[in-house]
């Protein structure tokens, strides 16, 4: 999940302080000549062959002999070592896969017997460090309290994902359980994992808590990558980091064998460089789990195939509202959501100003003892069946304490242990809170219906904010997860340009299972904007 809206309550909760510290004997000249060189070393050199290359340009490259999955796997684990481990260090990768390249081989092995599975066929993917995998890398949500764990089975997801033909390539970093450990945390860093940066910018955060996720799909580690988002996760960080993702609607993906937060709002998600990859992704998550209840609502709405909702025209003759509050703020982010809403009236949309975020404000204010309630249940339920030395949220704080310099050296676990204290869900405080959390849903059917709209579009998040360790996360703004996050409702978010290099997301919303309605929305905004850009590896801003 991402904290920012109902922890920060859109306030600054830490100001970062920069300093350039200059020795007393240096002259003008010398410091002059320091930071030219610091800027003229800033650009990290990236060469991979297999930079922003898609699913459907690997297929025809293994189709026609020029790559295997084993070898595309390995410039995958090569590059890994190359940029994530090594040069930049950016951090994304918590795991490799040891079976990463038997799996390729035997994938290949059915190629060159006649049978391909599908789109993903060969195709590695990373995986967020809090979904199951029954093999032997570990289930940890980044905490050393859950080090050594590993799953009996994979989460359903991972069934689906296998059985689609994807390479497990690795598990990624993610902020610790899942961002949800205390209100001055600081996304993407984990006791287990460490620091995740954003390859845009290295001093710059990835944002939470599928920061690992987003990161390595921005720097090219993965074809594909899999987040979780109980409150932004998916969304955020494909925002700071220029990518595409997917928050699904509540049930389409099975949230079984994935360390919870919240049944209300938990869900998987697809992230990757282009809206026909993630719609690829998503497909081949989707399906009926008799372990999750909650997915057969998805009976009868769920694709196998969402490719086919790809319409470069999908705009024309749209309506569309436009989140209103957005159009006043930082004046570099407002003029890139001024340049995507002409935009979108040039693909011939019609453009309906409305005030979401403020009639949902009312609903917020009930969403994170949804979250507390809901997090102590779900988690003290993982816990007792798996195979870890910890076996419920009470442990976990305690196992944090007794070993609170490695566990806890920036930031402690306030919210682990006030949800610890909360009691069970039939607590009217709970259900008191559920049911306000939830009014989003009518808030937005009830706006979409009387404008007639398709769809609600608004700036993701604002740019990405530094890496703050000492005082943690801090607000950037435009933040527009949380209305379809309590609504259970779809979210896509698209690059829509660069602001001082770093990149800023554009977003879609609409009714339960209308991801065939915001994908073809999306893509055609891609189409026409192609604002998606490679990383630089940055290592700070320096103007120029």
């Amino acid at each position: 999940m991402n904290r920012r809206n109902f922890l920060k309550s859109g306030s600054v909760a830490g100001l970062t302080i920069t300093s350039l510290a200059v020795t007393s004997c240096n002259t003008p000249a010398d410091t002059e000549k320091k930071m030219h060189d610091e800027k003229n070393a800033q650009a990290f050199s990236d060469d991979f062959s297999l930079n922003e290359i898609t699913i459907d340009t690997l297929q025809q490259k293994m189709q026609s002999g020029e790559y295997t999955s084993r070898s595309i796997t390995e410039l995958y684990l090569k590059h890994i070592d190359d940029i994530d481990k090594n040069g930049p260090a950016i951090n994304a990768v918590i795991e490799i896969n040891p079976d990463a390249l038997s799996i390729a081989d035997n994938l290949d092995k059915e190629r060159k017997a006649g049978k391909v599975r599908g789109p993903l066929h060969g195709i590695p993917v990373l995986i967020k460090d809090n979904i199951d995998t029954g093999d032997s890398m570990m289930t940890t949500a980044g905490s050393l309290a859950l080090v050594g764990h590993k799953a009996a089975k994979d989460a359903f997801i991972i069934k689906q994902l296998r059985e689609a033909g994807a390479v497990l390539l690795g598990k990624t970093n993610l902020s610790e359980w899942a961002n949800f450990r205390s209100s001055r945390s600081t996304s993407g860093w984990s006791s287990r994992g460490g620091q995740t940066k954003n390859p845009c910018i290295l001093d710059r955060n990835p944002c939470g808590s599928s920061s690992g996720s987003g990161a390595a799909v921005a720097a090219n580690l993965c074809a594909v990558a899999i987040g979780t988002e109980t409150d932004g996760s998916v969304i955020a960080p494909s925002s700071f980091c220029g990518i595409v993702g997917i928050k699904p609607t509540v049930g389409l993906l099975s949230r079984n064998g994935i360390i919870p937060i919240s049944k209300t709002q938990d869900t998987a998600g697809p992230m990757a460089r282009t809206v026909k990859d993630a719609a690829i992704l998503l497909g081949a998550l989707a399906g009926i789990d008799p372990d999750d209840a909650v997915t057969k609502q998805s009976e009868g709405k769920a694709q196998k195939d969402y490719t086919q909702f790809l319409d470069a025209n999908g705009l024309k003759g749209k309506r569309i509202g436009i989140e209103k509050s957005f159009l006043e703020g930082h004046e570099g982010v407002v003029a890139l959501y001024k340049n995507a809403i002409e935009l979108l009236k040039k693909q011939g949309a019609e453009i309906v100003e409305v005030e979401l975020m403020k009639a949902i404000n009312d609903a917020g204010s009930g969403e994170f003892a949804v979250l507390q309630y809901e997090f102590k249940d779900g988690l003290n339920r993982y816990l007792s069946t798996a195979n870890a030395k910890v076996r419920s949220l009470a442990d976990v704080i305690a196992f944090n304490k007794q070993n609170e310099a490695k566990a806890m050296p920036y930031f402690k676990q306030e919210t682990l242990e006030s949800s610890e204290k909360k009691a069970g869900l039939d607590s009217k405080e709970y259900t008191d809170a559920l049911k306000k959390t939830l009014s989003c849903r009518k808030t937005i059917d009830e706006l979409m219906k009387q404008h007639q709209l398709n769809a609600i579009a608004a700036t993701s998040i604002g740019p990405a904010n530094l890496t703050d360790l000492i005082n943690g996360d801090y607000n950037t703004g435009f933040y527009f997860c949380p209305p379809a996050a309590m609504a259970g409702y779809p979210h896509i978010t698209v690059p829509m340009g660069t602001l001082f290099e770093l990149p800023v997301g554009f977003s879609f919303i609409a009714g339960a299972y209308s991801e065939p309605e915001i994908i073809k929305l999306a893509f055609a905004f891609e189409q026409a904007s192609k604002k998606r850009t490679p990383p630089k590896f940055l290592k700070s801003f320096v103007p120029s």
